[in-house]
């Protein structure tokens, strides 16, 4: 379980919400975790709300109490697993450089190591059956979280990337070797695809040496663009973390 200290059992009154707000909570977080088991065994597709409920150990009106649809309850797991995501990012970010490379590492294992993400962005059919219809670039855009475009352009502007390359050229190329890596590491015989850890760091080797200038960065630029990385994750962090508590109804609307 993800959320600490015990839930309190469904009361008698199964379809009323808890008045004390962080039950209410809890509650929202237990189900999370028993849609996540529940999909990740037998995908989206054959996962009801009834089978959500009986796992979560609560009524099947209580579960709409929180979310509308099944749709809004994944769309808040996903959420919730890219807060995750990108926080065990924002932990890691500073213990390298804060390089462009060291960014991709983190945010390529991050993504390799949860199966809700992996299958999120390559559009697994058999992990989230007809939620794959989201179009693939908004799904590569969503989890690279916040304005990447603009990230991007301030280490160009610092040199820390090639300058006869456009941020969206540079996007272009970085989703490219993404999706490359991952797709056809899939198809590879088992003696020839690298463990997830490796991947990873192919990943951002690659996307690396096809955007970073030649040569080493002068030490003020590469100040500037470690702090631009940090500055991009924290920002990517607040933006999850604000649609998440959108979801659980914690806030009225994402900003």
């Amino acid at each position: 379980m993800r959320t600490a200290g015990t839930v309190e059992p469904e009361s008698r009154r199964a379809g009323r919400p808890p008045q004390d707000a962080a039950h209410r909570l809890a509650r929202a977080h237990r189900i999370l975790d028993a849609t996540c088991d529940l999909v990740l065994r037998w995908g989206y597709d054959k996962t009801t709300v009834e089978d959500i409920a009986q796992r979560a150990g609560v009524a099947k009106g209580t579960i709409y109490l929180h979310w509308k649809t099944r749709e809004e309850l994944f769309s808040a797991l996903l959420r919730r697993e890219r807060v995750e995501m990108i926080t065990e990012v924002r932990r890691r970010i500073t213990e390298g450089p804060g390089t462009l490379r060291d960014l991709l590492a983190l945010l390529a294992a991050e993504l390799l190591g949860r199966p809700l993400m992996r299958a999120s962005l390559l559009g697994d059919s058999a992990v989230l059956g007809r939620l794959t219809r989201r179009k693939r670039e908004d799904r590569a855009a969503e989890e690279l979280g916040g304005d990447f475009r603009t990230y991007l352009g301030t280490l160009r502007e610092h040199g820390a990337l090639r300058g006869d390359l456009s941020p969206a050229e540079q996007v272009t190329v970085l989703i490219s070797v993404l999706y490359g890596f991952l797709i056809v590491s899939q198809m590879m015989p088992d003696e020839y695809r690298p463990s997830d850890e490796r991947l990873a760091q192919l990943i951002a080797d690659a996307a690396g040496r096809a955007m970073e200038p030649e040569g080493p960065i002068p030490a003020g630029a590469a100040r500037a663009a470690a702090r631009a990385t940090l500055d991009y994750v924290d920002a990517a962090v607040e933006s999850a973390q604000r649609k998440l508590r959108v979801s659980l109804g914690s806030e009225e609307s994402a900003r």
